[in-house]
Formats: C-alpha cells, sequence, structure tokens
C-alpha cells in the first residue's frame, strides 16, 4: 500500500513540477494582435496600440513581433522624450526588416514609434510596459502604473498602458505549490 501512495505521489509531483515549468516560459507577442499589425491605426482608433498593449501582460524574457512592410516603415525603440514627440532622429535601435522580434530583458517601459515620416503623429507608436519579477509574482492587490504621461503637462493626455494584474497563471501556480506542500506534509505525518 506504501509503494502504491508512492508510486501516487511521483507522479503527481512530476505532474506539477511540468505545469510550473510550462508557466513560466517566455512568449511572443505580435504587436497590434493578429488584425492588426504595425501600420497607421484607423483615424477612429489612434491609440489601438496602446489599447492593445493595456490589455497584454508582458514579462521579462518575453518578446514582441513588429510584422509591416520593410520597404515602406519600420520601427525605432526611442526614449520616452523622443517617444512623445515622435522624434525619429535618434533612436535606440532602428529596425527596417519587416519582421522585427524585439526581447524585452528587463522590467519597465519601453517605447517604439514608426521610423516612416508622419506615421507616429497618426498613432503609430505604442509603449510596453515589462512586468518586475516581484509584480509577476503577486497574485492579489496590483495596483495600475503610474501613466508614463505624467510628468508631460504640455501633452494632452492619451490611454497608455497600465500594469496588468497578476495572470490567473500565477494563481493557478500558486495552487499548486501550495497544494504540493500541502501533499507533502500530509506524508511525512501519515
Amino acid at each position: 500500500m506504501t509503494t502504491s501512495f508512492t508510486r501516487g505521489f511521483g507522479a503527481s509531483l512530476m505532474v506539477v513540477l511540468i505545469a510550473l515549468v510550462s508557466f513560466s516560459e517566455a512568449r511572443q507577442h505580435l504587436v497590434g494582435g493578429n488584425k492588426n499589425p504595425w501600420k497607421i491605426p484607423h483615424s477612429k482608433h489612434h491609440d489601438s496600440f496602446n489599447r492593445w498593449a493595456s490589455l497584454t501582460r508582458f514579462l521579462i524574457g518575453d518578446s514582441l513581433v513588429f510584422k509591416y512592410d520593410g520597404s515602406k516603415d519600420s520601427v525605432l525603440q526611442v526614449h520616452k522624450e523622443n517617444y512623445m514627440t515622435c522624434n525619429t532622429s535618434s533612436p535606440i535601435a532602428s529596425h527596417n526588416d519587416g519582421n522585427t522580434e524585439v526581447k524585452l530583458d528587463h522590467s519597465g517601459p519601453y517605447y517604439f514609434i514608426s521610423g516612416a515620416n508622419g506615421h507616429c503623429n497618426k498613432g503609430q507608436k505604442i509603449i510596453i510596459v515589462v512586468l518586475a519579477e516581484r509584480h509577476a509574482r503577486v497574485v492579489l492587490g496590483a495596483s495600475p502604473a503610474p501613466s508614463p504621461y505624467a510628468h508631460h503637462q504640455h501633452q494632452a493626455p492619451t490611454i497608455a498602458p497600465a500594469m496588468a494584474p497578476a495572470s490567473n497563471a500565477a494563481l493557478l501556480k500558486g495552487t499548486l505549490v501550495a497544494t504540493f506542500a500541502l501533499g507533502v506534509v500530509s506524508f511525512l505525518l501519515m
């Protein structure tokens, strides 16, 4: 009887470990989602990229994928000031291959604008906020990040991404860890 319990417990432990590993894998995010690749947004959806970003959780290790016509457009990673003014003259990084992948290797905001003349002013820009490791583990009580626009009183406020609450995956991971711990304690008390 003890042997069958040990085998069952071992199998359960393996399932829990596999589940934990699968929840920690990095993801690729197609900027704008499947229906809205990197292009000038429709006039009534001027802030569609930041709306999309506000609904997506970005973690360290994830990647952004920008799909666009590389002969007509580009992606520029810029500093906050250049994002606000659509200044394309001094980017941190410049891409024009039509299928750009950018690895998110640290927490905090990333600013991207189109390098094509006039596109940024028409809304082809996005702010990505990558959650810090400690925020990614929070299950309850997450509060929104301050707006990246807070210190720019000369700019009219627009919708910017806020820190997303912890995902259901984090809740599930915590539940699995707690269940595993209870199983170990129960086993030791037998």
